[in-house]
C-alpha cells in the first residue's frame, strides 16, 4: 500500500455522514466526500509534510479531503502552469476551490497570470477560481505595487454582470479586498464600484452596494489612514 492509499484509509475511519449531509446544504458536493473537516485536514497536512509526489497523487483520486490536503503539501514552486490548469477543471463546487488557490495557487510563479486568465474563462468555478486568486494576492502579497490591481478592477468591472452566485460572491471579495490595500486602491475600487452601480444588471448592483458599504465604511477608511500614517513614520 503506497502513501496516498494510507491516507484515503485514514480519512475513510474519520468519516462522519451527517458533516456530508451539513456540507451538501452549503453547496459542498457530496459526491467523493468522507465530511472530514478543514481543520483535520490541517493537521494532517502538518503531519505529513511537503511532498509533490504525494499531493499530485491524491490529487487524481478525485477525493475531497485528498484534494484539500492535496493543495497543503504541494511544493508552490514545483507547480506546472498545465498543473494548474489540469486542476482548475477538476473544480465542482466553491471549497475544494476556494482552498486550492488559498493554501497553494496563490504562491505560485502562475498567481498573477492565472488570475486574469481565468477571470475571463466561462466556467463557473474556472473564474471563481481568477477571482479568488485576485482577492487572496491583495491581502498575501505585501511587496506587490498597484499596477496589478489596477488591471484587477479592470477585469472586475468587466465581469461583473456575471449573476452566477459563485461568481458574483467572488468578484465582490475581490473588489473589497483590493479596496483595502491602500487608501490609492481604495479610491480606485471604490470609483470603480460606483461605475458597476450603474450597469444594467441586478448582479453587478449587488456588487457595487455590498463593496461600498466596506469600503467607505468607518473600520475600513480608519485602518487606512493608520496604515498610511504608519507607513509615513517609517520612511
Amino acid at each position: 500500500m503506497n502513501r496516498s492509499e494510507e491516507i484515503l484509509r485514514q480519512l475513510k475511519t474519520l468519516a462522519d455522514p451527517a458533516a456530508v449531509a451539513g456540507m451538501a446544504r452549503f453547496g459542498i458536493s457530496p459526491e467523493n466526500n468522507y465530511g472530514v473537516r478543514v481543520p483535520v485536514l490541517r493537521k494532517l497536512a502538518r503531519e505529513i509534510g511537503r511532498d509533490h509526489g504525494l499531493a499530485r497523487e491524491l490529487w487524481v483520486t478525485g477525493v475531497r479531503e485528498a484534494r484539500i490536503i492535496a493543495g497543503l503539501v504541494a511544493v508552490p514552486r514545483k507547480v506546472t502552469e498545465q498543473e494548474m490548469e489540469d486542476w482548475v477543471r477538476d473544480f465542482h463546487d466553491w471549497e475544494v476551490c476556494d482552498q486550492t488557490c488559498m493554501n497553494l495557487f496563490q504562491n505560485t510563479a502562475y498567481a498573477y497570470v492565472k488570475a486574469v486568465e481565468w477571470g475571463m474563462r466561462p466556467e463557473e468555478f474556472v473564474k471563481r477560481a481568477g477571482f479568488i486568486l485576485m482577492a487572496r494576492l491583495a491581502v498575501a502579497d505585501e511587496q506587490a505595487g498597484d499596477a496589478d490591481f489596477r488591471m484587477f478592477l479592470r477585469l472586475i468591472e468587466r465581469e461583473a454582470g456575471d449573476s452566477r452566485n459563485y461568481v458574483k460572491k467572488a468578484v465582490n471579495w475581490a473588489l473589497r479586498q483590493i479596496g483595502k490595500r491602500s487608501r490609492e486602491l481604495n479610491a480606485a475600487a471604490v470609483d470603480t464600484a460606483h461605475r458597476i452601480q450603474t450597469q444594467n444588471s441586478k448582479s453587478a448592483r449587488w456588487i457595487a452596494a455590498a463593496a461600498l458599504r466596506e469600503l467607505t465604511g468607518d473600520a475600513v477608511q480608519e485602518r487606512l489612514r493608520t496604515r498610511a500614517a504608519r507607513r509615513c513614520k517609517l520612511k
